[in-house]
């Protein structure tokens, strides 16, 4: 399984080809963000496991978002390798990118089935990411 970003643990160890939509919260812990703050998607396998922790990205996902379905399955997977392939490029340049913001690289396989919530839910962190810290992963301006 692969970590990533700033405030953000972002696991993806991709394998799977199906979705299984099991979404749940972590406890709350007091040195960790809030559950409400906290989304995890796995599959029964856990062959791949997405856990999205950043304060305030799921009061913006429920209230900036765009809603599920708005976007088709293939739009968002095509957002989401373009902004794989940029977050990546600036993960090996701590030199010139902030590394407290690209921590690590994202295994994200665009040959692989992740379903519509794990490429929805990328999509958005992607989208909240650029818009809190300030950021461009591609040569668009990035709506919510």
């Amino acid at each position: 399984m692969k970590k990533i970003a700033w405030s953000l643990l972002l696991i993806v160890a991709l394998a799977a080809c199906h979705f299984d939509k099991n979404i749940t919260e972590k406890a709350n812990k007091p040195d960790k963000p809030k559950s409400s703050d906290t989304i995890r998607i796995a599959n029964d396998a856990l062959e791949y496991e997405v856990i999205i922790i950043d304060p305030g990205f799921n009061g913006w996902l429920a209230g900036r978002a765009k809603p599920r379905g708005y976007y088709s399955e293939t739009y968002l997977e095509s957002r989401n390798q373009i902004y794989v392939n940029e977050w990546n490029s600036r993960a090996m340049q701590p030199q010139r990118y902030n590394p407290n913001l690209y921590e690590m690289q994202i295994n994200y396989d665009p040959n692989i089935h992740y379903g519509y919530e794990v490429n929805y839910l990328i999509y958005n962190y992607f989208i909240y990411f650029q818009i809190t810290y300030k950021q461009q992963l591609a040569g668009f301006v990035p709506r919510p």
